[in-house]
């Protein structure tokens, strides 16, 4: 039970830092100093998580994740599900924490953090991006934290860095998800568009990593040449 609480502290605590960066300094499509910030915000928050509660769970934090772990054979089905739901429990109870937060508080940015694709992007190029970028991201974590062919010592910096980069380059297309937990705790209070839109940011996620499960199988494989 304790890496099921591990998972949903740090879940809590990625959606509470990252999501609050893009409330409280403001719409991270206003300028690069925007998207920066809340790149960073992601990224360090991993980074913080990774060496808090890694040693207790792995500190996967994002469903994603924890499905190319899974699909990897490095754990079981029972606990890639109770991984997953208490994922979601604790971004929900992030995204309550800042939605109490933002109560009489005059955000200038979105009120919840929820992910979106405006008028300007389409859907293919949403689900595009958005199941790319989560494979670039799982098969980061996989190759870094493989048994052999990994650096577990320098893992949760390379994590967290790659997760930087990725929102410099998604937050002006999706707003950067790349984890359905991080999505669906801030679309249950934002609704209307954020909720009919949520399907994508669970299944183009799901997707990526599913595929880079399959091309970590190949790449690391003990009996693969050279």
């Amino acid at each position: 039970m304790r890496k099921y609480i591990a998972e949903m502290i740090g879940t809590m605590v990625l959606v509470m830092l990252g999501c609050g960066s893009a409330i409280f300094l403001g719409h991270p499509t206003v300028g690069v100093a925007g998207i920066l910030s809340v790149a960073f915000a992601f990224g360090l928050s991993v980074v913080a998580m990774a060496y808090a509660i890694g040693g207790v769970s792995g500190c996967h934090i994002n469903p994603a994740i924890t499905l190319g772990v899974f699909l990897s054979g490095r754990m079981s089905g029972k606990d890639a599900g109770m991984y997953m739901l208490f994922q979601v429990i604790g971004a929900i109870i992030g995204s309550t924490i800042l939605y109490a937060l933002v109560q009489g508080f005059p955000t200038v940015g979105t009120t919840t953090g929820a992910n979106g694709w405006g008028a300007e992007v389409s859907m293919t190029t949403a689900f595009l991006a958005e199941a790319v970028f989560t494979f670039v991201f799982v098969l980061v974590v996989l190759g870094v934290t493989d048994s052999k062919k990994g650096n577990s010592s320098l893992a949760g910096l390379a994590i967290g860095l790659s997760l930087v980069l990725i929102h410099i380059v998604c937050i002006p297309i999706t707003g950067t998800s790349v984890n359905p937990a991080r999505s669906i705790g801030p679309a249950i209070f934002q609704g209307g568009e954020a909720l009919s839109q949520l399907w994508l940011f669970i299944v183009a996620p799901f997707v990526g990593a599913a595929l880079s499960a399959l091309v970590w199988k190949y790449l690391g494989r003990q009996d693969a040449a050279a």
